[in-house]
């Protein structure tokens, strides 16, 4: 007789509950151009944003610091760090006094500061949103565990994009981001499903 899965948190009895605004950093992941009208375009952009705004509206309203991860890609290529694609996106723009941390990594804490910055903060929970979910939300979520963070990951705050698989096929950006949200609850981080769970 099969029993049904469990997440390694419930296993191991580490998990933890989604955090409050109150209490937790914002970490915004590579809220950038390219991602609207680039290569890298994702499908469902425009709802991740929309949510991604919701909860930085909550965050300055109730003075939750907020740090912004900005990528820096090829010059004059992918996440272009000089030009238009490597942009914030308008809708989500860094306000002045937040926190800008830039990368040129997935993983939003390899060769920056943001340890360092986050410790400042004093908080030991994060609240983390952005692009691409499969990419750098994923290192950067499981890397959190790695500096002893409690990670809550916001789903519909998140996206990705359709990907070659090994065999020729494609996964949808739905299917991949399914894919790695239950990744990362698994082991790694609190999941809501939306801004409002938060609020």
């Amino acid at each position: 007789m099969s029993t049904h899965p469990q997440t390694m948190f419930q296993l191991t009895g580490r998990s933890h509950a989604p955090a409050s605004l109150k209490s937790a950093t914002l970490v915004v992941i590579d809220a950038q151009e390219e991602y609207r009208s680039g290569v890298l375009q994702l499908p469902g952009l425009d709802e991740a944003l929309a949510e991604i705004a919701a909860l930085l509206a909550a965050a300055r309203a109730q003075g939750t610091p907020v740090v912004h991860i900005k990528h820096l890609g090829i010059p004059g290529g992918v996440l272009d760090p000089r030009g238009p694609r490597g942009a914030h996106l308008p809708e989500v723009l860094p306000l002045p006094g937040e926190l800008i941390v830039e990368k040129r990594m997935p993983n939003a804490f390899s060769g920056t500061e943001l340890h360092d910055r986050l410790q400042a903060f004093g908080r030991l929970d994060l609240i983390i949103c952005g692009f691409m979910t499969h990419s750098s939300i994923s290192t950067t979520v499981r890397a959190t565990k790695d500096y002893g963070y409690r990670c809550t990951l916001v789903d519909a705050a998140c996206a990705t994009r359709d990907l070659p698989t090994p065999d020729g096929t494609v996964i949808s950006a739905a299917q991949m981001h399914r894919a790695e949200i239950i990744a990362l609850a698994d082991n790694f981080a609190a999941v809501v499903h939306n801004a409002s769970d938060l609020l």
